[in-house]
């Protein structure tokens, strides 16, 4: 999650060329917030959606990723050779080079780059929140909550937490990490290839643009394995799953246009929706299938005051976690404002830290049965509390655009 301050722990020496992303402190600063990817859909976003789709495409019979021609031409024109991307060429952040607008998603697989070395030391994204930095109640603000102690999830997670997962990308800090929830597609009943999580796990805002190798990683280290023995696991053990690719993702264009690294710039539409494919191709079933479930999502949930309880659920990797294990905390919800304009968000206690950005919070939707309803953004700089936004008519266009570009597929 972000911190609403410059950062939310002072940056760990260990892995210092891969520095905090961003995202969940920007998708890729372990748990540094971040906002979602625009939620209009641009006349030009179906094409770019197929081009991003496309390169990511499932492996072919010989190992290798075929990619049709006008997929080709795509890339070529956001100046990408595929075999030099996938030989380095990503590394190149320089601003001319880094991919802004919501139509000009591009993630094009690299088999085999997420390996379990590399998911596990995928950095937290370093976002905290700065008291000062509230304002003066703009808004409306409830009183700060009881910290509220995070709860380690039983494993086997599958079990228990069977939409709950690791979001993985790379920054121009390093290998980042964010956590997400598998979510029903309306366009695809009991089939659905979408994920939830939050925009700056995917987006760096308004300073910066697209992350790369966006992967999502469902029951990631599904038997709750120590990090000790995580060291030796196979890529089946810590990913029984899978791995699936991002071949779209959108978020608001209000993170795209406010989201920043520090502070809560965005943080009310810090949301975004990932469509996936599998790395290999998969067994022709769909990501709901594989793991046997999807939530809905409620865009009308209850209001702040009728919401009985509110669990989060993530991955927190900031210390005194390591980003291993699923954790959730459960707590009535309160009101944050960050400012007079933006919508309010829901807060809770907790004491999770960077890496549980993006993932889900549970509440009983308006139909009375268990929803998504939000997902973690931005936190204090002492982990005593996460902040979620509001989904509204921005997050639902976001959903809605993203279900309809792949209806049927």
């Amino acid at each position: 999650m972000r911190s609403i301050r410059p950062s939310f722990f002072a940056r760990r020496g260990r892995n210092a060329s891969r520095g905090i992303s961003p995202a969940l402190g920007a998708v890729a600063l372990a748990s540094a917030l971040a906002l979602t990817a625009t939620a209009c859909d641009s006349g030009g976003a179906d094409a770019d959606s197929r081009a991003s789709a496309a390169a990511s495409a499932a492996a072919a019979a010989d190992g290798k990723i075929t990619i049709p021609d006008d997929i080709k031409d795509r890339l070529k024109e956001h100046g990408i050779d595929l075999d030099k991307w996938k030989n380095g060429a990503w590394k190149n952040w320089d601003q001319d080079d880094w991919l802004r607008e919501a139509q000009d998603y591009i993630n094009p697989i690299i088999e085999g780059l997420w390996d379990p070395d590399r998911m596990r030391d995928a950095e937290d994204p370093d976002r905290g929140v700065d008291e000062s930095d509230l304002g003066d109640d703009q808004g409306v603000t409830d009183p700060e909550p009881a910290a509220v102690e995070a709860a380690a999830v039983p494993s086997t997670y599958h079990a228990n937490a069977p939409e709950a997962g690791k979001v993985l990308f790379d920054s121009p800090e390093g290998t980042m990490v964010c956590s997400a929830t598998v979510v029903q597609d309306p366009a695809n009943p009991g089939k659905s290839n979408m994920v939830w999580t939050a925009g700056h796990c995917v987006h760096a805002g308004k300073k910066g643009g697209w992350y790369r190798n966006i992967a999502f990683v469902p029951s990631y280290n599904d038997s709750g394995m120590s990090a000790a023995k995580l060291e030796t696991a196979t890529k089946e053990e810590v990913a029984p799953y899978g791995v699936w690719w991002a071949d779209w993702a959108q978020t608001s264009d209000q993170w795209i246009e406010q989201g920043g690294q520090t502070g809560g710039d965005g943080a009310s539409y810090d949301f975004a929706v990932i469509h996936v494919t599998p790395e290999k191709g998969g067994s022709g079933k769909s990501l709901e299938e594989m793991v046997g479930s999807a939530l809905p999502v409620d865009f009308a949930a209850p209001a702040v005051a009728e919401v009985k309880s509110i669990t989060a659920t993530g991955y927190p990797a900031a210390a005194p976690y390591d980003g291993q294990t699923l954790y959730e905390c459960q707590d009535k919800p309160g009101r944050l404002s960050l400012n007079g304009t933006d919508p309010t968000m829901y807060r809770i206690g907790c004491t999770m830290t960077g890496g549980s950005s993006g993932g889900g919070w549970v509440a009983t939707g308006s139909d009375g049965k268990p929803a998504l309803v939000s997902n973690t953004s931005i936190g204090p700089v002492d982990a005593g509390w996460l902040a979620g936004p509001r989904l509204g008519e921005v997050a639902k266009g976001v959903y809605d655009s993203v279900s309809k570009k792949f209806a049927g597929q």
